[in-house]
């Protein structure tokens, strides 16, 4: 091995530690991580890898892809927040092999190792590789069926024909993994390709009925048997929150036409304006190639983009997708940027960055009773300590750009954002009391027999019942369980009238309530010992 594969190699394993050996330095955050780690856990509980629950109750506003890895991952690591992380973690590690790969055989070694640096070092991506939610597994999914696409359009017909099977295969993942969503996606690009560039020739290697019958016999299975076993599902899961997600306010996240365009700027750091350099650059036509990979890469994150700026459901993740793209883009364009114009974006960031850092005293004036200031002080240590390093790699930047080292210089700025993002991941648990109810369910888990009965009052604490191995019976609340609920109304107490009354009649009881609920309940003379609390909640137990 050569001293720079040896490098390269040395590399590769200090990102991997780095990245998986942090996943279980923080409590699980509700409420995204206390409920895609409790349907999976559910589901090994019950050994129902069917039909979707959480808290015991039907949830159908997801596929179940995740939740079976999550859930197999629980049956061979065991229950822990590592694990529970594992999914996305693993995905997004893969994401960034899948750019140094596609980008070495797209157009060298040098802008695959390039691709995969920027990619492993963006903030919203590191962010979301190491929290809960459905976003990794969907971005990386459509990543592997774009790229199998993109590597089709350049191979002899039998070759093209394995790797068009493989994006077919890899859009039925994505599917599982959150919908509907992978196709319009996918679709919408190819149409814009064609329009645009006038070239039909794509279409003509799709393998539509043989990729087709690939497609149904991955995804099909599992939405077939779901919707038989739970005739309720296919308009929920379809109409509710696919069409009416979209196009209506249903969900309450209505944000303007432009709400993306910071949560780009912040969640591309450091390099969101690198990455528009890049993508602006890449539409230029490159005339010894048929086939526009870096013009169809430049349409996927244009389409994505706007189809969700679009939508009148708007949370940030849902631009994750554009990522990959916008590494692939950057390690293909940036490779021939001049030393002034990346000086010159250096020197932005380089302000940005002081400025960031000189405001940070400032977060202490959110502190409040739920998140009170020696939490916050704690947690802006770490945010110091990201900043510094930033500013440390910047200087490295600029002085290797000094010596017309560019792509150095470009390593310099990914090690950097590495050293912004992961500080402020692991600070973060210092947030933890009020973030999560671990501390609590700690405190009394111990107490808790299995036939007693545990109620969460006008409340659904997600983290909880991850935290105590079991679920709970939700009193006078409803939100996100609210279908559920109309499907299995025996699960649930609709008002406080019925919960004082079975409150009365247990032999035994907990509840958990926020602080203002147990402050009201005292004055009513409703007789509970206090057991634990956090800055958000009090858990109780009936006087025996």
């Amino acid at each position: 091995m050569k001293t720079s594969n040896r490098a390269v190699f040395l590399i590769w394993i200090a990102l991997f530690a780095v990245w998986f050996g942090t996943l279980d330095y923080r409590k699980l955050v509700r409420p995204d991580e206390g409920r895609y780690a409790e349907i999976p856990r559910e589901m090994v509980a019950t050994g129902d890898w069917l039909t979707p629950r959480l808290n015991g109750i039907k949830y159908f506003e997801k596929p179940a892809l995740q939740y079976w890895a999550t859930a197999a991952g629980y049956k061979v690591f065991g229950e822990s927040e590592w694990t529970a992380r594992l999914w996305p973690a693993l995905t997004g590690f893969l994401s960034v092999l899948l750019a140094a790969w596609a980008g070495r055989r797209l157009w060298g070694k040098q802008e695959g190792l390039l691709a995969a640096a920027i990619l492993a070092s963006t903030l919203l991506f590191i962010v979301m590789s190491h929290i809960i939610t459905l976003d990794m597994g969907l971005s990386f999914f459509l990543q592997v069926a774009w790229t199998a696409f993109l590597l089709a359009q350049q191979g002899e017909a039998r070759t093209s024909r394995k790797w068009m099977w493989l994006m077919w295969a890899a859009l039925a993942l994505a599917v599982l993994s959150k919908g509907l969503v992978a196709i319009v996606l996918t679709g919408a690009t190819l149409v814009a390709y064609t329009i645009l560039n006038r070239d039909i020739s794509p279409w003509k290697k799709l393998r539509p009925f043989s990729g087709l019958l690939i497609f149904l016999a991955v995804a099909a299975p599992w939405f077939v048997a779901v919707s038989i076993k739970n005739p309720e599902f296919a308009r929920f899961f379809f109409i509710h929150e696919h069409f009416e997600r979209f196009l209506t306010k249903v969900h309450h996240r209505y944000q303007p036409d432009w709400y993306f365009i910071p949560i780009y700027l912040a969640g591309a750091l450091p390099w969101s304006f690198l990455l528009l350099h890049a993508f602006c650059k890449s539409w230029k036509r490159n005339p010894a190639a048929t086939f526009q990979s870096e013009r169809f890469l430049f349409l996927w994150v244009a389409v994505t983009f706007g189809f969700f700026s679009l939508s009148d459901s708007k949370l940030p993740p849902y631009i994750l997708p554009v990522f990959p793209a916008l590494a692939m883009l950057g390690a293909s364009q940036l490779v021939r940027i001049s030393p002034r114009a990346l000086l010159s974006h250096l020197l932005i960031l380089g302000g940005l960055s002081l400025l960031g850092i000189s405001q940070l005293y400032r977060i202490d004036l959110d502190a409040d009773f739920v998140t009170p200031v020696e939490l916050l002080d704690k947690f802006v240590r770490w945010l110091y300590v990201a900043g510094v390093s930033m500013l440390i790699a910047i200087f490295a930047a600029m002085f290797l750009v000094w010596k017309k080292r560019i792509v150095a210089a470009l390593f310099a700025v990914a090690l950097g954002g590495i050293a912004l993002t992961f500080p402020p991941l692991l600070g973060h648990d210092n947030l933890s009391l009020a973030t999560s109810s671990a501390h609590i369910a700690a405190q009394v888990r111990p107490l808790l027999q299995p036939d007693v009965p545990f109620y969460s009052v006008q409340r659904y604490e997600q983290t909880l019942p991850f935290y105590i191995k079991r679920t709970v019976t939700v009193v006078a609340y409803q939100d996100e369980l609210a279908f559920g609920m109309a499907q299995e109304p025996q699960k649930w107490i609709p008002t406080m009238t019925e919960f004082k009354r079975r409150w009365a009649n247990d032999a035994d009881a907990f509840a958990i309530m926020s602080i203002d609920t147990y402050n009201e309940l005292l004055t009513e003379g409703l007789p509970m010992n206090e057991i634990a609390r956090d800055t958000r909640a009090i858990i109780v137990r009936k006087p025996t």
